[in-house]
């Protein structure tokens, strides 16, 4: 059973939190239900809560988008519905139709999606899928939310008249209009309406002139309203039949509520699921705003959470444009307490309260803003001694307080409990408040609780040194401009920095001098080893980051040159396969083209046929028999192999044709040669080079000492210039 106090939801800001997810609500009672929601008491509940806000959160990523769940309260109608001989007006049953059908779209979307959304699914089941409340409500309402005038015979015959009613009055209305308006006795406005009647607007001066019954003046007095005598009489009947028509309309309200009161309970069941998948869908979209997961529920007693968000300092630096600083922290049996230490401002507070906080969150089913590879669980007591330990109204001083606190940790504090302790030991004598601290801190390690403390005490940062499960920490800081990194390092006591940061706000060194005389030398040398110790580390940890960054990079190179080498080892064995095949090809041509050349000599055909099947049996007994899945495999990868080596020979193919092209571009932009008789030339792409001994009309003769061709000039390229041109 799990159980978490209001004192450690108020500790870890958790009503903030609950706000912040109201706003996000669409409707009242979303947003009512959003302010109340605490943590589950069983971890089966906190499984089911997560999984309904993690797939409401994935459908966005899906196609298939979650219907919309807004509706309008219908609490009021179901009260109405509760008391006996009262009745819902056509807008009451708008609200209950309006739910009625979104909570039916809901349950027909989440059965026919149920492998994407099986938890919301099982959910769902769980309500009652029905139409027949839309079913006897639109045979009542039309779409505008208007009583039908089919809804009985009575109301259908009813406004029949009414209508036909209207039409004489307006008949007789407007000739009286058209014929008073003539004499110019009424108003440039003519008519008006008075309580629901149309009137005529007569000048007061002609008053008695128009018969009719006078309904009223203007506020000057110079406009008198009368209703002409003619249609007094429709307008009575009028009255009569609407006031019939009311009756009848509420006659058919009161038989559609009483058909509508056993579906009470169905109702109440409508609202509270829609409210409560308003509520999964504000957690969706506050996991949405701070980026949070699902992180990994584990079986077994562990707390890691890596680059870990406080949600309420993640949303005010998003907003002002600052950066937050993640945290990593886990607790696990080989670790189940952690001491933080350090200088004050530098994070501690924030630290604890974050772990606290999104504990919290995730077991009142919220996603929280963790890495993915985290791992956590569920605690069932979550204890906290955090903020302003005064009371106020019991009159108990801090110390007090917080000794009470530690009375209540003591009666709760088990295996399954994480405490959560800020400033652990403050408010008393440093030596005495310490070392009940310290007694303390043992009890909760004995009963092999989680937790985390933050602290200045060395006894307490001693204690975390000595025991096994117990683990120092540190916020760490800049050791030259000591500013706080926001940044928590496991594994080390964290010096307060006491006089370090009074000697940088500018306290002289005398007086600091002074102090630590007062000091026992001890306790000093103990804070400074722990502060060397610090500069050091910070040293380190840039050198660390340095070495890892070039580690990275190395891993990646060799990764690279890893897939580069097995690509080039695939190919080397593609085109020795190749190779042999093409040999063992080549073999198989020649040994046939002796059998055919044997056969062409002897003309002996039983001769050919036996020495051709001693070849076959041969080629056959090398041979493995393969299935016919075998073969088909070897087929398409030997085809594979002559794709792969065809793309090569184009690739060539395709580098020498631009290659010949570039020569040619090359050539083309040389000066053309003028050639003459006696120059040696040879033919374009050709080797024998001859002397042109005449030159007539485009065409020379060319000599090639044992023959002479005419070949056309442009078919010729110059070699050089004859030795006796040259010479003259």
């Amino acid at each position: 059973m799990i159980r978490i106090s209001e004192k450690t939801l108020k500790d870890l800001e958790f009503d903030t939190v609950l706000e912040q997810v109201s706003e996000l609500c669409n409707t009242d009672l979303g947003k009512s239900k959003a302010l109340r929601v605490v943590p589950f008491t069983n971890e089966q509940a906190i499984k089911v809560a997560l999984q309904e806000v993690f797939e409401y959160k994935s459908s966005h990523l899906n196609d298939a988008r979650i219907p919309n769940h807004e509706f309008d309260s219908i609490t009021k109608e179901i009260q109405l519905l509760a008391i006996e001989n009262t009745f819902l007006e056509a807008l009451n049953l708008k609200k209950v139709i309006a739910i009625s059908t979104t909570v039916n779209e809901l349950l027909t979307f989440f059965k026919a999606k149920r492998e994407l959304y099986p938890v919301l699914y099982n959910t769902s089941i769980k309500v009652t899928l029905t139409k027949d409340i839309v079913n006897l409500i639109t045979a009542v309402l039309d779409k505008f939310g208007e009583i039908k005038d089919n809804a009985s015979p009575a109301l259908l015959h009813l406004r029949k008249r009414i209508s036909t009613i209207q039409g004489k009055l307006n008949g007789s209305f407007g000739k009286d209009l058209t014929r008073y308006n003539s004499f110019g006795y009424l108003d440039d406005i003519k008519e008006s309406v008075v309580d629901n009647r149309r009137v005529l607007a007569v000048k007061a001066m002609y008053r008695r002139k128009v018969k009719g019954a006078i309904m009223g003046n203007s506020k000057t007095g110079s406009i008198v309203y009368i209703e002409p005598e003619a249609t007094l009489q429709f307008s009575r009947e009028l009255s009569n039949l609407l006031y019939e028509e009311r009756e009848e309309v509420v006659k058919i309200l009161k038989e559609l509520t009483n058909k509508l009161r056993p579906f009470i309970s169905l109702l109440k069941q409508y609202q509270e699921y829609l409210s409560h998948i308003d509520v999964i869908a504000a957690k969706s979209k506050y996991a949405s705003q701070l980026n949070a997961v699902l992180p990994k529920i584990t079986k077994g007693r562990e707390l890691t959470l890596k680059e870990a968000y406080h949600p309420l300092l993640y949303l005010s630096n998003q907003a002002k444009g600052e950066k937050t600083h993640p945290q990593t922290i886990s607790l696990d049996q080989n670790n189940r307490i952690i001491v933080i230490s350090g200088p004050n401002a530098g994070g501690k507070s924030i630290t604890l309260k974050t772990i606290g906080l999104l504990q919290i969150m995730l077991q009142s089913g919220m996603l929280i803003p963790v890495h993915e590879y985290s791992r956590v669980c569920f605690f069932d007591v979550i204890l906290t001694d955090i903020g302003d330990n005064q009371s106020i109204e019991n009159h108990l001083s801090t110390y007090s307080y917080r000794l009470k606190n530690m009375n209540a940790f003591l009666r709760k504090c088990n295996n399954s409990t994480l405490f959560l302790i800020d400033e652990f030991g403050t408010g008393s004598d440093p030596e005495l408040g310490g070392a009940l601290a310290e007694a303390f801190l043992e009890v909760f390690y004995e009963r092999e609780s989680f937790g985390i403390i933050t602290t200045h005490y060395a006894n307490l940062k001693m204690l975390a040194n000595e025991l096994p499960n117990m683990t120092n920490a540190n916020m760490l800081f800049d050791a030259k401009t000591l500013e706080p990194l926001f940044k928590l390092h496991l594994g080390e006591a964290g010096s307060s920095f006491t006089f370090e940061v009074a000697q940088k706000n500018g306290i002289p060194f005398s007086l600091i001098n002074k102090a630590k005389k007062k000091v026992e030398r001890g306790k000093i040398r103990f804070d400074k080893s722990i502060a060397n110790l610090q500069k050091e580390r910070s040293k380190l940890q840039k050198t660390t980051s340095t070495l890892k960054t070039k580690e990275q990079k190395a891993e990646e190179e060799k990764e690279r040159l890893e897939k580069i080498n097995e690509r080039v080892q695939q190919k080397l064995e593609s085109y020795q396969e190749l190779y042999d095949s093409n040999q063992r090809m080549i073999y198989l041509g020649k040994k046939v083209d002796d059998l055919n050349e044997k056969y062409f000599n002897n003309k002996k055909k039983r001769e050919l046929i036996d020495e051709f099947m001693k070849i076959v049996q041969v080629e056959n007994s090398k041979r493995k028999k393969q299935s016919v899945k075998q073969r088909t495999i070897q087929k398409v990868k030997k085809k594979k192999i002559v794709e792969e080596v065809e793309k090569q020979v184009q690739v060539i193919r395709k580098k020498k044709k631009e290659e010949r092209k570039k020569e040619e571009r090359i050539e083309a932009k040389k000066p053309k040669v003028i050639l003459k008789v006696g120059d040696r030339v040879r033919m374009i792409d050709g080797k024998s080079v001859g002397t042109i001994d005449t030159i007539e009309k485009g065409k020379a003769v060319v000599n090639y000492g044992v023959f002479t061709t005419n070949v056309a000039i442009e078919q010729l390229e110059f070699v050089e210039t004859s030795s006796k041109t040259s010479k003259k």
